[in-house]
């Protein structure tokens, strides 16, 4: 029976998505994963700038449902978009990234430590 107990009087708009993301270094990289369940990998895009990573894409309704139907609601669905400085130390060119089980993990391979020069003054 709709209208019960667990039903809210008026259908509230799901929160925004907004993948949990963990940010870490692992010897030689850098590694970022980021919780995306429900996410098709075809529907993920990874881009790497100079300095920031930007992982965005869209989690599409599996079946369209009338509001009517609904207990209640509380997934989220549509696009999102999250981008992150990166270290200077990082080399963007040679990340790897892998998708799996609704975790995207992006390993970015340092480079190696610019060595101090020390500059005369003249």
């Amino acid at each position: 029976m709709l209208g019960g107990p667990m039903m809210s009087s008026a259908f509230p708009k799901a929160a925004d998505i907004t993948p949990s993301v963990d940010i870490f270094e692992d010897g030689d990289e850098v590694v970022v994963k980021a919780d995306i369940p429900g996410v098709k990998k075809d529907d993920l895009d990874v881009t790497i700038t100079e300095n920031s990573l930007t992982i965005s894409g869209e989690r599409k309704q599996e079946k369209k449902v009338k509001e009517k139907d609904f207990h209640r609601v509380e997934r989220s669905y549509g696009s999102f978009s999250r981008s992150f400085r990166l270290p200077e130390n990082v080399n963007g060119s040679k990340a790897k990234a892998e998708f799996k089980d609704g975790v995207l993990e992006v390993r970015l391979p340092k480079t190696k430590a610019s060595k101090q020069k020390k500059i005369e003054i003249s």
